[in-house]
């Protein structure tokens, strides 16, 4: 075996403590030592194989041990007295560490432990600034730069690059040689987005097996922003831009170029009128102008003039007049206002024992609606008048409901309506004031009369009566001669 003669040296530099936001440094320690030159037998060493160096955290023995790293000699016979170096990486940096070595021949045979020499790993440089450099918002097709300086640490050479991924770049700097403790270099970083998002990312450097990073972050911006008009209320018109880009009409967005004042002029249409803006920091009814920053939106607003509708009953009816689309309801409400141009139709409904006679104003006719178009202010009558075929106890019941003066009274009203719709003229009836008389045979007699004469005149069939023929003194007065009288009169137009 060899004969174990070693010089086991570490050199390292101390460096600053870095911040635990950078997690990306590593330590290194140098391990030299004197090449053995014979064996343990005092022959020459001719079958160098390689070296294992054997390396653990303080107070560990490091050797013999599972952590080693083998390194290759340069000659199988070294002479006088060669130095061999070697650097272990990737250590916890400030973190003290034991390292011993072994020499092993070509046929497999490894020496004894050297003894362990302690020291503790440090870094081969810093970096500055420590901190995450923000390059700020930029403009989407245009680019800023931010410098880092990289300074060693140690009194060797140390040699590294630097390395970032899109939409960052690497302008100079890379890679950069430090010669001794204190040399500088400077590496500038490009950011050049591609988009609106926000870029975060790392800029990675290292050097002779050291590295460390720095968050970089940034946030692309667009060059044009859009704007955007809303129309809203009841009526029309158009807004236009200047510069051109909105015609709304049909086209209400457009993108402007950041930085572009922009001018929106409304026009309404013919019936219409602009009201004012709103959003976008516009107001009144003049023009708006917007200075394009960032999106932004305008309201016009549009409105119709409005005519108030006035409705009257008149009769000696009553009932109730409604309004499509709402607003009346007379009722109570008989007065509305409504945008110019609306068709509003009026439905008249007549309450019990009342008719519909008609509309008169700005509506006419005798059919239960009626319409008007709101170009002006507008006056409807709707005439109620009451129901003469209203009877009372109605139906009469044989048997059960007894006759009254009043029913004979009521056919009376109704027939005489019915002859004057018609052209005949009035009757003169037998005790025209009934008051508590009792019901006799010649009312009802003189009653069908009346009602024939109608029917007569409208070429309508007459009626059939029970008792056809009714007798003073011996026919009986029944509820069926009232009933039938009745039902004849309601049935005529």
């Amino acid at each position: 075996m060899f004969e174990r003669r070693w010089l086991l040296g570490f050199g390292s530099a101390l460096v600053a403590v870095f911040f635990a936001t950078n997690p990306a440094s590593a330590g290194v320690l140098d391990a030299q030592w004197t090449a053995p030159t014979t064996n343990t037998d005092g022959s020459a060493l001719t079958d160098l194989g390689f070296y294992r160096v054997y390396y653990s955290i303080a107070p560990t023995a490091p050797c013999p041990g599972a952590t080693f790293i083998q390194v290759a000699t340069s000659t199988p016979a070294p002479q006088g007295t060669q130095i061999v170096s070697f650097r272990l990486t990737g250590l916890t940096t400030g973190a003290p560490y034991n390292v011993s070595v072994t020499a092993v021949d070509t046929g497999g045979n490894e020496s004894s432990c050297s003894a362990a020499a302690t020291a503790p790993a440090q870094v081969e440089f810093g970096v500055a600034p420590t901190t995450t450099v923000n390059f700020g918002s930029v403009n989407i097709g245009s680019s800023v730069t931010q410098t880092f300086t990289v300074t060693s640490t140690r009194s060797t050479t140390v040699t590294g690059t630097a390395s970032v991924p899109a939409p960052f770049s690497i302008v100079s700097g890379s890679p950069f040689t430090l010669v001794g403790t204190g040399a500088t270099a400077t590496v500038t970083v490009r950011f050049t987005p591609t988009s609106t998002a926000t870029a975060s990312t790392s800029v990675n450097f290292t050097a002779d097996g050291d590295s460390m990073s720095r968050l970089v972050t940034g946030i692309g911006v667009g060059t044009t922003s859009t704007l955007t008009v809303t129309k809203a209320g009841t009526g029309s018109g158009t807004i236009t831009s200047l510069p051109a880009g909105i015609n709304c009409g049909t086209t209400c967005s457009a993108s402007f170029t950041n930085g572009t004042v922009v001018t929106l002029t409304a026009a309404a249409t013919t019936g219409s009128t602009f009201t004012g803006w709103s959003g976008g920091g516009c107001t009144g009814t003049g023009t708006c102008i917007v200075t394009m920053n960032a999106a932004a939106s305008v309201t016009a607003t549009f409105t119709l003039p409005s005519f108030a509708l006035n409705v009257t009953k008149s009769g000696n009816g009553s009932g109730t007049v409604t309004s499509s689309p709402t607003g009346i309801n007379c009722g109570t409400t008989c007065s509305g206002s409504f945008n110019s141009g609306t068709m509003v139709t009026l439905t008249a409904a007549p309450a019990t024992g009342s008719l519909f006679a008609g509309w008169s104003g700005s509506c006419t006719g005798t059919t239960t609606t009626c319409s008007v178009t709101m170009s002006a202010a507008r006056a409807v009558t709707a005439t109620f008048n009451t129901n003469p075929n209203a009877f009372s106890d109605n139906p009469l019941v044989a048997g059960s409901t007894v006759e009254k003066a009043a029913h004979i009274t009521e056919l009376r009203t109704a027939i005489a309506a019915a002859r004057a719709r018609n052209g005949l003229p009035a009757v003169t009836w037998t005790d025209s004031t009934l008051g508590g008389i009792t019901v006799k045979a010649i009312h009802i007699t003189e009653l069908r009369a009346a009602v024939n004469a109608v029917y007569t005149r409208l070429s309508l069939t007459v009626p059939t009566y029970t008792d056809p023929t009714i007798v003073a003194g011996q026919t009986t007065s029944k509820a069926a001669h009232v009933q039938e009288l009745r039902n004849a009169v309601s049935a005529l137009p």
